[in-house]
């Protein structure tokens, strides 16, 4: 009997290259690579307002005008003349090109520098600032403005200009999050772009037309899907603001940190604007394998409650009814004695899914120690969208199931009755509100030991007998592993208010108090220490999960707006 050959695993097709010369180097690129992409990968700048990798180029800004040459047809029987390199001389055009949307060919020349080109993005500068109006001064893009950094660079210093401007409206609500102004508007249309081809939402358009032409939403449409904050993000100047961030601050003193966002199990990578002790706004940051350089509002909006104003901010313990401010030394104290005094039956702890996985595992060591089997995980769905939004509203879902060893929502309602019917005497809630989970006051009444981490004031707090002060994903490093499998870094932007305190921290000390020293000294030792324990982190650390995280399961988890992105790649659509 013969025996069938292995079947060999099909290879990608081979990519072809073509030879381009760039600012008169000789470069090799995929054939079909867009000019202006090719430039970049040369250290080439190539100016540009309406191009985005992520959406179709139009062409309209003409900014990124180049000059280019290809070597002449010969005639039957002629030699091609060779330059120095050995390749065809090139025979440059009068006229420059759009970088944007032309590609590259075999021989192809391009100059980035030349005069001819310097002297057509002068004009181009020029007549896009005809009509701007150089508010500068008042305008929250000062700082990062492409317009700014573009006229300093390639403008002429002077305006042949001397007649009035066309005035536009002038801060324009058109939606629930973003305000336009259209005078400063330069017709770029990736606003525009945006709402149609990544939002499905088409509700922006252009009017009138030459130096009347004029932004605006149509008849009886808002700009106010969960995205729209995005058009703010790739304005290149400041005609569409921010109504959160509008006139808050100046982005050259905010400080920016890499991190993740922690509004559902996504895990959008954003970077955090703070300054001082305030965060001032979160901005999506780009990884193309979660959440491409977009980022619902939601997301971005959710920080407000790290600056409010009942954030808990040092450890309490009740006496007489009334909480009392404590040191964290006698909290700790209170609730080591509290789990010592008791069988191990009569303990619950109930974590949440927001914990990053080195407060899950030494929330797990307690477990452990203490010889619990009366634990639960609360679980939250229900998010889902056809972008980013992932259906479950708990960033660490998948650190739950591979440190906890059990599904968010498991064993739950045995805890909640366990509660209810008093037979858990010592409850432990680590960062969340069992009020807002289903139980009620009363039931909370029965408890004789109550304890509860949190970051915000609230009922649970209110009936607890000792409440700890906790840091938000703001104020703490650490690692979370997202819906699609993926290993990713929190990372800390702020200090916590008052005495607030990771919650890692916390756990490390109360297990301490209860069993003796563990030698942890920092986030790392603990992700260290995991990592010998639990295979699926072995041979990893901390730093080297780097800035865009690492795959470390698979799971059956889609990203609907990146599967798209990659169709519109393939067809040619978008660089991507």
């Amino acid at each position: 009997m013969s025996t069938a050959p292995t079947p060999v695993p099909a290879s990608p097709p081979p990519v072809d290259l073509v030879n381009v010369q760039i600012n008169g180097q000789w470069l090799k690129f995929p054939k079909g690579t867009r000019m202006i992409e090719a430039c970049r990968q040369a250290e080439a700048m190539v100016p540009h307002y309406c191009y985005h990798p992520k959406l179709s180029s139009p062409g309209n800004c003409r900014m990124c005008l180049v000059e280019m040459g290809m070597p002449p047809r010969p005639t039957p029987g002629q030699e091609l003349e060779k330059d120095e390199d050995g390749f065809a001389k090139i025979g440059w055009m009068p006229r420059p090109v759009i970088a944007c949307a032309n590609t590259i060919g075999e021989g192809m020349g391009i100059r980035t520098e030349g005069k001819l080109s310097e002297e057509c993005r002068k004009g181009v500068m020029e007549l896009l600032l005809i009509n701007h109006p150089l508010d500068c001064p008042i305008c929250d893009q000062a700082g990062e403005c492409k317009l700014q950094e573009f006229s300093v660079e390639h403008g002429n210093g002077e305006s042949h200009f001397r007649e009035e401007k066309v005035k536009k409206p002038k801060n324009v609500d058109i939606g629930p999050r973003v305000r336009l102004d259209d005078e400063r508007c330069i017709m770029c249309s990736r606003c525009i772009r945006f709402t149609a081809e990544i939002a499905d939402d088409p509700v922006l358009g252009f009017t009138e037309r030459g130096s009347f032409t004029t932004l605006s939403v149509h008849p009886g449409k808002r700009l106010e899907n969960n995205y729209s904050l995005n058009t703010v993000d790739i304005c290149p100047v400041g005609a569409l603001t921010s109504n959160d961030f509008r006139f808050q601050q100046r982005v050259w003193f905010l400080k920016e940190t890499k991190s993740l966002c922690t509004k559902c199990g996504r895990g959008c990578n954003m970077e955090i604007s703070s300054r001082e002790k305030e965060v001032f706004r979160q901005t999506p940051r780009e990884n193309n394998d979660v959440n491409s350089t977009w980022m619902c509002d939601q997301g971005r909006l959710d920080f407000h409650f790290v600056n409010s104003e009942y954030r808990l901010t040092q450890p309490l313990i009740k006496v007489d009814g009334k909480h009392q401010a404590a040191t964290w030394k006698q909290a700790i104290a209170k609730i080591a004695e509290a789990l010592k005094s008791v069988k191990p039956s009569e303990i619950a702890i109930i974590g949440s899914g927001r914990m990053t996985n080195e407060e899950l595992y030494l929330s797990k060591c307690l477990i452990r120690v203490l010889g619990v089997e009366n634990f639960a995980v609360i679980p939250r769905t229900g998010g889902a969208d056809n972008y980013l939004r992932a259906d479950d509203l708990n960033p660490n879902s998948n650190g739950v199931r591979t440190i906890w060893g059990v599904e968010p929502g498991a064993n739950l309602d045995t805890v909640f009755e366990n509660i209810t019917r008093a037979r858990a005497r010592v409850v432990l809630v680590l960062g969340e509100n069992l009020m807002k989970a289903g139980l009620e006051a009363r039931q909370l009444q029965k408890i004789e030991f109550l304890a509860s981490t949190h970051v915000l004031a609230n009922a649970t707090a209110e009936q607890s007998h000792v409440v700890l002060p906790a840091a938000t994903y703001a104020e703490k490093r650490g690692s979370m592993i997202n819906v699609t499998g993926r290993l990713q870094k929190l990372n800390k932007a702020i200090e916590s208010p008052g005495e607030a305190r990771d919650d890692w921290e916390f756990l490390r000390d109360l297990i301490l108090a209860v069993s003796g020293t563990n030698g942890l000294y920092s986030v790392d030792d603990v992700f260290k220490q995991m990592a010998g324990e639990i295979e699926l982190f072995k041979g990893l650390t901390l730093s080297r999960i780097g800035e865009l995280g690492l795959p470390i399961m698979e799971t059956s988890e889609k990203v609907p707006v990146l599967e798209r992105e990659k169709e519109r790649k393939a067809k040619g659509v978008i660089v991507g």
